[in-house]
């Protein structure tokens, strides 16, 4: 089936997509008039490439994400350091949930890769499921470890024939994006299924 995926502030770049694949990248117009046929997308804000955390290790093996059930007594905050290594050495099941949990919350946040050197296999296998790419981490780190880093570090330019993966963001230009930030997302495609989608 093919979808064609459009953002009311960037229908320069509406993206076709086929199975798990780009297959084009040009103006709505053109798209609508190329493929009649195609499920139409229409999104707020603009459609970009999606977003890289290079901190995959740091936020996925190294955090607790808890879960909702376990607000009244851990709160719902991630937890880092030592506390979080004491929950996982407990109960060495918490890693596989906390990770996918993590990775929800990223993918919530237009997440659609991941880099860093991951350790366990646990969290390779949630990853590998969640179909998130991993890419090399860049040489210099933006920040401090967060579900959403500044600055946001987006992902190459979609082109056809490539996976379908990106992101929408409710405002109005990238300038806005980086200053208001990846809370903003709206929905997320990973290899043509929509994985997050707020409203």
């Amino acid at each position: 089936m093919l979808t064609l995926h459009v953002a009311e502030n960037s229908p320069e770049t509406a993206v076709l997509v086929e199975g798990a694949t780009v297959a084009a990248v040009a103006p709505y117009e053109e798209l609508t008039t190329a493929v009649p046929q195609a499920r139409v997308r229409n999104w707020p804000g603009i459609l970009t490439p999606g977003l890289l955390n290079p901190y995959a290790p740091e936020l996925l093996e190294a955090t607790y994400h808890p879960d909702p059930r376990e607000a009244e007594t851990l709160g719902t905050d991630p937890i880092t350091g030592e506390r979080a290594q004491a929950l996982f050495r407990r109960d060495p099941t918490r890693l596989g949930a906390s990770a996918r949990r993590g990775v929800q919350r990223m993918l919530a946040l237009g997440t659609v890769a991941v880099a860093g050197d991951l350790r366990t296999r646990t969290v390779q296998d949630v990853v590998r499921r969640a179909n998130l790419a991993v890419g090399q981490r860049p040489p210099r780190l933006p920040g401090p470890p967060a579900l959403s880093p500044t600055p946001l570090i987006l992902m190459p330019p979609l082109t056809r024939g490539a996976v379908a993966r990106f992101a929408v963001f409710d405002v109005a230009t990238r300038e806005e994006l980086v200053k208001r930030g990846a809370s903003t997302c709206v929905a997320t495609v990973i290899e043509g299924r929509l994985v997050h989608r707020s409203r």
